[in-house]
């Protein structure tokens, strides 16, 4: 940001003035810095920046909680953990100031380590996800997995009406698109574990379903083509998603006009240990939660209804959660 650009945020009268020398206080730290330009990137917990970082807690949490005081940082529950972010209502001439202070040093040894620390811990995310699916491929469907009930299934069943081409996201093994082979035009699994995909090609070869393709993919980033399938499906994927709403836009993209997004997954609970043993990124999703993700991507006729209950602690239950691409987004 040049010289003149930033005199004008200082300058815009005495109220934002005041909340701009703040901001500047709080910039005048390179720990508080170093935290922002990481928070700029990516939500983090505070185990997670302690990694990055390498400091301790209670320095890292101390200045977070300045940061949150003053607005600049927001903050988000899930379950044990607090996880970290730019404020997304802050002020535009705020957010200005924030940017230039991370622009300055953007190419200092510091923020460089951290960046690079960052993307280690991000590729540590993913391979604790894939590692765990990778474990259990050709298991999958013999094992408890929270959520996955057939009275849950067969509500999102009752929302297919064949014969439709239709996407399975984070299919895993496939056990629901080994289901709606039978009567679909075409069924494609997209699933980034590769023991997944070929485990579930082999099935599919061995019941013979020539209408029933695995590709290797991230459902944040499909390898399908705009608009190019009725029906997307995201069987208890959703809550495996680092970015759950980028999913969700990406089933938007890939669908034809008219065409309809299902989402089965956990409602928000607060069993923790579903991190460790099933590689949950979200502790599930409120049902105000899942209605938002499918709004902002532009879904219309959205639903969203809890559909089952588990008898079993932790009693897990299921939402579903649908909604139409229309001709327009508007």
């Amino acid at each position: 940001m040049g010289l003149a650009s930033f005199e004008s945020v200082l300058l815009l009268g005495d109220r934002r003035m005041a909340d701009s020398w703040e901001i500047l206080k709080l910039l005048a730290d390179q720990t508080r810095v170093r935290l922002l330009t990481l928070l700029a990137r990516e939500e983090l917990s505070v185990a997670e920046l302690q990694e990055i970082m390498n400091m301790g807690q209670s320095r890292i949490s101390s200045h977070l909680g300045l940061l949150r005081q003053g607005e600049l940082l927001q903050d988000r529950r899930e379950g044990k953990k607090t996880f970290y972010a730019w404020n997304k209502g802050f002020e535009s001439e705020g957010r200005a100031l924030l940017a230039a202070a991370c622009d300055a040093v953007a190419n200092t040894a510091q923020i460089i380590e951290d960046a690079a620390n960052l993307k280690r811990v991000l590729e540590k995310r993913k391979r604790r996800a894939e590692e765990y699916f990778n474990s259990v491929a050709g298991r999958l469907g013999k094992h408890y997995c929270p959520g996955r009930n057939w009275e849950g299934i067969g509500h999102l069943l009752l929302q297919l009406t064949p014969p439709l081409t239709i996407a399975d996201l984070g299919a895993g093994e496939g056990l629901i698109s080994q289901l709606l082979a039978r009567r679909a035009k075409q069924v494609i699994c997209v699933d980034n574990s590769p023991k997944m995909v070929e485990f579930g090609t082999a099935l599919a070869k061995k019941n013979e379903f020539t209408n029933l393709e695995y590709k290797l993919g991230d459902i944040e980033s499909v390898p399908l083509q705009d608009g190019s399938v009725d029906l997307a499906l995201l069987s208890q994927a959703l809550h495996h998603a680092p970015h759950p709403q980028q999913a969700v836009t990406e089933a938007f993209r890939i669908l034809k006009p008219g065409g309809q997004l299902v989402v089965i997954d956990l409602l928000e609970h607060q069993f923790e240990k579903a991190r460790e043993l099933y590689a949950d990124e979200w502790l599930g999703f409120s049902e105000n939660k899942l209605y938002q993700f499918l709004k902002e991507a532009g879904f219309k006729g959205i639903e969203v209804k809890v559909v089952a209950r588990e008898s079993e602690p932790p009693h897990f239950e299921t939402v579903v959660a649908s909604g139409f691409k229309h001709e327009s987004r508007a």
